[in-house]
């Protein structure tokens, strides 16, 4: 992933002390043992093989059976866990850390706790309670891990808004904030207010028992916010699935408003945009212009997209029109047009708008580094 208001550039190398464009020639690759790269090739061809993908879960739970919890979790942790998680203690994370500023990237921490929209798992108050500890806990760890020779603002970190209130909630204001003339109640202005005075809501479209988890849920979003600005951690917020990223959308814009005024000098919270989405580009540009008019810094996490088979069965299920671009080379030109949109902002609006490109794609990554090259020029 690259993130810029400013020119993009990477280390060439870690002894160099120059700048020169990024490159993927594989330089990263010294700094791993051999264990490390064939562990990697191991995880990579597992998490191809369609059986344990769609079963995943139930080998899991299959281990745990037959070899025990103690060694099931040794070869999890020596294998995918080992692979994915950059550590379990936090001298560990810095371990991880350290090997990525070598070569000149940078961090970006996320707490892997979240709910799916359709499960039927039954979270209390004090599931969510236990996840904001976690969340306050991984913005200590994103700021004591920062580069130290880097700029005192660069930490950064995910925040999945699901692992602090229930997915069915947002898939219920979803489907009034959907509705053709939405709701009144579901203004920006009133939950941020919500966020910082401590005052229930008391929405009409909302049940009591939902009212008082809606306040709690703005409650636990709002300290993480507040301690994120106090760390000076950016929080970059990821999408989810599109019947509940209305919600989502709602929650980053009160959020946004408390946290991305330009008395704050953010923006400190960010929102993620999926290309793979048809109505990327007009949400984008909507969003972008909407926080110019307001006077809001506007950050931006770009990526292509993570639940297209999920997507496309959900909207064959209940017979709706497919809202995902028909094909790979759709989604990769709807990335170009939503770059070249953030770009161009980034240049106009300097340090009032940041963009991450977050894309596995090379040539993403190359536009991205190309066109902003050229504006040295």
């Amino acid at each position: 992933m690259v993130w810029t208001r400013l020119p993009l550039y990477g280390h060439s190398k870690p002894s160099t002390g120059g700048w020169q464009p990024l490159r993927f020639d594989g330089g990263a690759f010294h700094l791993k043992r051999t264990a490390e790269l064939a562990r990697a090739l191991l995880v990579l061809r597992l998490c191809a093989w369609p059986p344990l993908v769609t079963h995943g879960l139930a080998f899991q739970a299959w281990s745990q059976r037959l070899l025990g919890s103690r060694l099931s979790g040794a070869l999890l942790r020596a294998s995918i866990y080992g692979q994915f998680v950059a550590g379990e203690t936090a001298e560990e994370v810095r371990g991880c850390v350290q090997q990525l500023q070598a070569i000149g990237l940078q961090p970006l921490l996320a707490v892997p706790t979240e709910e799916e929209p359709d499960s039927a798992a039954k979270t209390s108050e004090a599931w969510y309670e236990g996840n904001l500890s976690a969340m306050l806990h991984c913005v200590d760890l994103s700021r004591a891990v920062a580069d130290a020779h880097g700029p005192a603002r660069n930490s950064l970190m995910q925040l999945k808004v699901t692992a602090l209130t229930s997915p069915r909630l947002c898939k219920e204001l979803s489907a009034w904030i959907q509705r053709p003339r939405g709701s009144s109640e579901l203004r920006p202005e009133r939950l941020a207010e919500a966020m910082e005075s401590g005052r229930n809501l008391q929405l009409s479209c909302l049940s009591t028992e939902q009212n008082q988890h809606l306040q709690a849920s703005l409650s636990r979003l709002h300290r993480v916010a507040q301690h994120a600005r106090a760390q000076d951690v950016r929080l970059l917020v990821d999408a989810e699935y599109t019947f509940i990223n209305p919600a989502l959308s709602l929650l980053v814009a009160a959020l946004a408003m408390r946290w991305n005024s330009s008395e704050e000098e953010g923006p400190w919270v960010w929102n993620t945009y999926q290309a793979y989405l048809k109505d990327t580009h007009e949400r984008l540009e909507r969003d972008a212009k909407a926080a110019h008019e307001a006077g809001l810094a506007f950050g931006v996490k770009l990526v292509r997209g993570a639940y297209l088979d999920k997507e496309r069965s959900v909207t064959q299920l209940h017979g709706k029109e497919d809202c995902t671009q028909p094909d790979y080379e759709a989604t990769s030109r709807s990335y170009s047009r939503c770059l070249e949109l953030m770009l161009r902002r980034v240049s106009n609006h300097g340090p009032r708008c940041h963009l991450m490109v977050a894309s596995h794609n090379e040539e993403s990554i190359r536009q991205a580094t190309r066109r902003s090259s050229h504006s040295l020029d």
